[in-house]
Parts: structure tokens; sequence; C-alpha cells
């Protein structure tokens, strides 16, 4: 389980963990996303439309690997992240001779589109690295469409080193910083 260290990612927004109850708020986050990425023509998260999960969004949520970040002034869900502390078959796949038991795996970054423009992405991507406790990892590792020049863009500016590309996704990883507890 995930352990949170700074609850508040910016002046407006709240992260918190997910709880079961909170599930179908979060699909329809997501489906939303998806949906909204069909209509600019992109297939990222079409599966989600067709009603498949490659990241076990239930079983994340029970294992406290999903994180939730909460519009303080209105209570709206602002965005959502998975951060698997395990590699699923999707990242088997990916990373396949290059997977790491010390790594965190980033999935599903989402920012509900009425929050779209406000850099509330950036905020997430930061807080991932600082307002979170990982025993026993040292790094944080995505993918993304490597199709997509905006993600791609969006991640290096993050700080994330590009490591190569497999089946159309680029991998990006990211080397955690200790800190004293």
């Amino acid at each position: 389980m995930l352990q949170l260290n700074i609850t508040r990612i910016n002046p407006n927004v709240t992260a918190r963990l997910a709880f079961e109850a909170d599930e179908s708020h979060i699909c329809e986050l997501m489906l939303s996303v998806a949906s909204w990425l069909r209509s600019k023509g992109s297939g990222q998260w079409g599966k989600l439309l067709d009603g498949h999960d490659d990241h076990d969004l239930n079983g994340a949520i029970k294992r406290g690997e999903v994180v939730l970040f909460i519009a303080d002034d209105v209570q709206d869900l602002a965005g959502a992240i998975i951060l698997q502390q395990q590699p699923s078959e999707w990242d088997r796949r990916l990373w396949g001779m290059e997977l790491k038991d010390t790594a965190v795996y980033l999935h599903r970054l989402t920012v509900n589109r009425r929050y779209a423009g406000q850099g509330l992405g950036k905020d997430i991507m930061d807080w991932v690295e600082s307002g979170m406790g990982y025993a026993n990892k040292d790094r944080i590792r995505l993918d993304c469409f490597a199709s997509s020049d905006k993600l791609n863009a969006f991640y290096t500016e993050c700080g994330y080193a590009y490591r190569g590309e497999t089946n159309g996704y680029s991998l990006y990883e990211k080397m955690l910083t200790s800190r004293s507890e």
C-alpha cells in the first residue's frame, strides 16, 4: 500500500487514496477522458471504451495503489492515477528484461477535462515524486503512445528519461531521490 506524505498537491487540490466506493466515479472519469481522446482521433485508452482494463483498476484500489485528486472548493474529482507497486502483465510485455522490482509503475494519469489547461497534470507528476512514500522503490516507470508527441514531450518536461519504444509505446523512467523520513 502507498503511503501519502503530502496530501495537498497545489493550493486548490488535495490527494487521497481511493476507496472501493470511489470506483464508479473513477471509471466514469476515465471513460470520459477516453471518449474525449477518441473524439480527437486518438486510440489511447480505446480498450477502456470496449470494456477492457489492462491495469485492473478494482485490484489496484484494493491494494491501495490508486490516488484521487480532489478540487477542494467543490469536492470534485479533478484527477486520478494508478501507482502499481508490482509490474502488471502489461508492464512485463513492454519492459521485458528491463523489469525492476524496485520500480513503481505509473498508469492512467487522468485529468478531468474541467481542470485541463491549468497545470494539474504537471502538479500531479511533481507530487508523485515528493508526496508519496514508496517502500523499497528507487524509480518510477511509465509508458505512453509513441505516436503522441504531446505526451512524449510532457513526460520529458517532467524529467523522465526516454528508455526506448516497444510495440508502439514509449517507455520512460525517473530515478527517485532518496530522502530521510
